[in-house]
């Protein structure tokens, strides 16, 4: 029989995790799976077991080839003609780089509630400095994982 995990059980950690020259859709897949609560053995899929995660340096993330300036996120108003699209890089020139990871991330949690409830616990910030060290973070090193997580050119 599958044990499911219930609501009193579940204990969330913080992580911390520096995206300097880190590659975007591999950085994604690794926040994304500790988001769901995927890396614990106590993953319940139709509930919150995820953890925290803290991204700082987030201006300094990169694409691979040319998709800084060739890849577009879609977007629909509503109305007749109201699909908007933009690139990363007009993105960064808003000054939101943020919203890149943000993004990336957000496309792939599954759809639904518990999906908005898990990208909350998504903090992303520009620099080096973040107000959630007092919550003690783990630090992640991204090159440790693969050495494919790291951009260097």
């Amino acid at each position: 029989m599958t044990k499911f995990i219930k609501k009193s059980e579940i204990s969330s950690q913080w992580f911390e995790i520096d995206a300097n020259n880190a590659v975007v859709g591999r950085l994604a897949t690794i926040v994304s799976k500790i988001l769901r609560g995927k890396n614990k053995p106590t993953f319940t899929p139709h509930m919150d077991t995820g953890d925290f995660v803290v991204v700082k340096n987030v201006e300094k993330i990169k694409f691979t080839g040319k998709k800084f300036q060739d890849k577009k996120y879609y977007k629909h108003t509503g109305y007749p003609g109201g699909i908007k699209e933009i690139t990363p890089e007009k993105l960064a020139e808003k000054k939101k780089p943020d919203e890149i990871l943000k993004l990336a991330v957000k496309r792939m949690l599954p759809r639904g509630p518990l999906a908005k409830k898990q990208l909350t616990k998504l903090k992303i910030y520009s620099g080096n400095d973040h107000p959630h060290s007092s919550q003690n973070p783990v630090l992640l090193n991204l090159s440790s994982l693969n050495k494919k997580n790291i951009l260097i050119k």
